[in-house]
């Protein structure tokens, strides 16, 4: 039976592992948060194909990522900050729109992909995660860092290049971690030449 998990359509996109800052102020939304917090159940981010972040339900892509919240603040009345890790990745089967206008997802998990060695070819992708990380730290990369694993370094380099939501959404619907290195290592030589 698949999971019930509520959606927030985002125009970004968080890979298994990955941490994502959010700023929560719509109402559907501080419900939402507060529903997670109170119960410590995690909700679903799914990057928007259709549609706005704000107002009408956006029509999300049908693979996204379950995250839970670790952490919360409010610095003022009606907006929240919160702090989420993401775990693993679902695919939604059906959607309902609450009264409120939180989506709803039926949502079946997708298996987690297993460490891979990273083949020598892609060094250069592991050099610059690692320069990159060095330049941000802990803060926005949660330790530990597993440079020899083809999985994790390719999720970290997804969230932080400068691709299209698009792109992004195909690297994280792919379940190839080589072939997601050999995309991203292709994408860095051209930028470096």
């Amino acid at each position: 039976m698949p999971d019930t998990l509520p959606l927030f359509p985002l125009s970004t996109i968080v890979f298994p592992g990955g941490q994502l800052p959010l700023r929560i102020f719509e109402q559907r939304y501080l419900d939402m948060v507060k529903q997670a917090i109170a119960d410590n159940t995690p909700f679903g981010i799914c990057a928007i194909r259709e549609g706005n972040e704000t107002g009408t339900p956006a029509v999300p892509y049908a693979v996204g990522t379950r995250v839970h919240i670790t952490d919360w603040d409010m610095p003022q009345t009606g907006i929240l900050l919160i702090e989420t890790r993401a775990a693993g990745r679902f695919v939604v089967r059906s959607t309902r729109t609450e009264a409120g206008g939180l989506l709803i997802g039926k949502v079946d998990a997708v298996s987690d992909e297993s460490a891979v060695a990273i083949p020598d070819e892609f060094e250069l992708a592991v050099e610059i995660l690692r320069h990159i990380i060095g330049e941000y730290g802990d803060a926005r990369f949660a330790a530990p860092h597993e440079f020899d694993n083809a999985v994790w370094v390719g999720y970290r380099l997804s969230e932080v290049l400068p691709l299209k939501l698009s792109i992004k959404q195909n690297l994280l619907e792919m379940n190839d971690s080589v072939m997601r290195l050999r995309i991203l290592t292709e994408f860095l030589k051209k930028q470096i030449n």
